[in-house]
């Protein structure tokens, strides 16, 4: 292999490995990444009743920290960030995957080429070549990885200042229709024996108000905000999300965000916790930016999406609601 094929080579394995570290920032757009975080006590393994909101139903928990089925939410800062720490894809997988797309991207580009799919990798110097540009590569981005990531957790607390969006406006309060549903079996449900409850308009009106806090909460990386309406275990991963931002160097900013129709999918106590789980479809405008030059990096600016979640609420002892848990709609 000549010196002048293992560098266009080099740049092929370059080129489709920076594309596939970029996928992620695509994938973890917007309060809860679209994954399903977070836990709904005894039911956190089962799903919750479908409504008209969402009649496919919602997807199981990705993300859950383990929790006592006497207290529920009382998983800890430490346990939700352990938690969200072991759901992040690791390093190691994205390097292994970047080794793969890597192998072929230089495939593709031996055949596009017109010297085949395996041209250079034949002879034993070609292969301890391709090898050794890879783990040049990797150091790179490792080295990379590191460097960013010490400079930007000391400024996390901070960060997105200069592309906070301007005061949010919550939506005008208005009742949602509520609905009960069923309620699943199962050991730990047996063991807590969760009731019934019913639900009055002012708590619909706080889940519709907390549906725009949290996410003008998340767009500005307003930690205080986040801890204040979410449990532990949620303010656990919304940090783990953002600090990957920040040592991705990306803003995720959301706007605009109105309840367009949600119901009651369940509603329980278990002991004097009170959970709530409500099927929403609202729209937002997301967008990813450049945390230096504020460039659209992903997204749309001036779109508008539309989202269908269900999301938990936690009631403690009396005390106000706070976000239990996200599930996407199936």
């Amino acid at each position: 292999m000549s010196l002048i094929s293992l560098a266009r080579r080099g740049r092929a394995v370059a080129l489709v490995a920076g594309a596939l570290l970029l996928v992620p920032l695509v994938a973890e757009a917007r309060p809860g990444g679209g994954r399903s975080s977070g836990s709904r006590g005894s039911f956190t393994n089962s799903a919750p009743p479908s409504t008209s909101t969402t009649p496919g139903g919602a997807q199981t928990f990705q993300r859950s920290a383990p929790s006592s089925p006497a207290s529920p939410s009382m998983a800890g800062p430490a346990a939700a960030g352990a938690a969200a720490q072991a759901a992040r894809p690791s390093f190691a997988r994205n390097m292994m995957m970047g080794i793969g797309a890597g192998l072929l991207g230089a495939g593709l580009f031996g055949m596009l080429s017109g010297s085949g799919f395996f041209s250079g990798l034949a002879s034993l110097a070609g292969m301890f070549g391709f090898l050794l540009q890879l783990a040049v590569i990797a150091g790179i981005v490792m080295l990379a990885i590191r460097f960013f990531r010490r400079r930007s957790e000391p400024q996390l607390a901070g960060a997105g200042a200069p592309y906070a969006r301007q005061g949010y406006d919550a939506p005008q309060p208005q009742q949602a229709a509520a609905r009960m549903g069923g309620f699943g079996g199962g050991a730990a449900a047996a063991a807590v024996q969760p009731q019934p409850i019913e639900l009055s308009g002012e708590d619909f009106n706080a889940f519709e108000r907390l549906l725009g806090e949290i996410n003008t909460a998340y767009s500005n990386e307003d930690e205080a905000g986040l801890r204040q309406r979410t449990t532990p275990e949620m303010f656990g991963y919304f940090d783990e999300d953002l600090s990957d931002n920040a040592r991705r160097g990306v803003a995720d900013r959301v706007s605009d965000v109105k309840l367009l129709q949600g119901d009651l999918s369940q509603a329980w106590k278990e002991g004097d916790a009170e959970y709530a789980t409500v099927a929403m479809r609202f729209s937002l405008i997301n967008a990813l930016y450049d945390r230096k030059s504020g460039k659209l990096v992903d997204g749309n600016a001036t779109q508008t999406q539309e989202v269908s979640e269900y999301w938990t609420f936690l009631r403690e002892r009396g005390a106000a609601w706070k976000l239990s848990g996200i599930q996407q709609a199936a």
